[in-house]
């Protein structure tokens, strides 16, 4: 009887994990576009920092992103328990913004390109500088980019709790948890490594052998291009992740996409979902940013 138990446990506990394993890659998807601007977010601030202090900085960011999600998960569980009607406008929140960042993205590199490169400008020459508080510039960088993780981290929890709230607390709990770390350590993994791949990529070229000579300097001459890509990727993944949560929540606009979709039929009932969803994605953060951006800025004047 004993043996039975523990066999009908075991089966529960793999049950259990089987379907966890499934919301778990459910949520993944939804939540690409999110982990692909997260990534390159999080490169990104570790621009101009001393090659010696990449890993130290990432490794702290890490340990905040983690922080992060043991404060957001517990409380999406307790939103799920306590206001369950808060998991759906919580996910189109977290699609809104979605659009929102993605167009401003889009739009401050077109109107502020200038502003952009000449603040990166301004940094180097700082750096260079070898009365500069490095550490200060450190600590600043790190509380930015834990600042922008929270944000992202919570995107990344609304849409994963939308997608097993009609599971039981404990599957959500489990779900959510598999999620967050899976995401701190794919994402910050990731962002060690293209930080660290042009010292990779000088590492093969100073070798005796022709074949990894050429290796490292095709990887010297890709890396600059992995960060531009990856935030264009990222940019696009916004739009279509976005616009998708937000025509789930709009059901006539979804049903209009669809059926336009099955009426063409063929390779269009799969694309014109995905372009639908992204196009919308893009007017709906057009207009977030030209609805927003005056209450942002008069925000910003009124707390100088």
């Amino acid at each position: 009887m004993a043996g039975a138990s523990l066999l009908t446990l075991l089966d529960d506990i793999a049950t259990m994990l089987d379907d966890v394993a499934l919301m778990t890659k459910v949520a993944g998807k939804k939540t690409a576009g999110v982990l692909g601007d997260d990534l390159a977010l999080n490169a990104q601030q570790v621009a101009g920092v001393k090659p010696a202090r990449e890993l130290p900085v990432i490794w702290a960011v890490a340990k905040g992103s983690m922080l992060n999600k043991c404060i957001l998960v517990p409380a999406a569980v307790a939103i799920s328990f306590f206001l369950p009607w808060l998991v759906i406008p919580l996910l189109m929140l977290g699609g809104a913004f979605l659009c929102f960042e993605g167009f401003e993205k889009v739009a401050h590199k077109f109107l502020h390109g200038k502003e952009e490169q000449a603040h990166k400008e301004n940094l180097r020459e700082a750096l260079k500088n070898p009365e500069a508080n490095l550490k200060e510039v450190e600590r600043e960088k790190i509380k930015g980019a834990i600042r922008t993780d929270f944000i992202l981290s919570a995107e990344i929890i609304a849409i994963t709790l939308g997608i097993v709230a009609e599971k039981s607390l404990g599957m959500q709990f489990a779900v959510l948890s598999v999620v967050a770390v899976m995401v701190t350590v794919l994402v910050y993994g990731l962002v060690a490594g293209i930080v660290k791949i042009d010292d990779g990529g000088l590492y093969l070229s100073q070798r005796d052998s022709a074949v990894l000579q050429r290796i490292g300097d095709g990887i010297l001459w890709l890396a600059p291009y992995m960060m531009r890509t990856l935030t264009i990727v990222g940019t696009i993944a916004m739009f279509l992740v976005g616009g998708g949560i937000l025509t789930h929540g709009i059901t006539p606009v979804y049903e209009a996409i669809r059926g336009f979709a099955a009426e063409v039929g063929g390779l269009g009932a799969v694309l014109i979902p995905t372009l639908g969803d992204g196009l919308f994605g893009l007017i709906a953060g057009g207009l977030l940013v030209a609805a927003l951006t005056p209450v942002i800025k008069l925000w910003q004047k009124r707390n100088a």
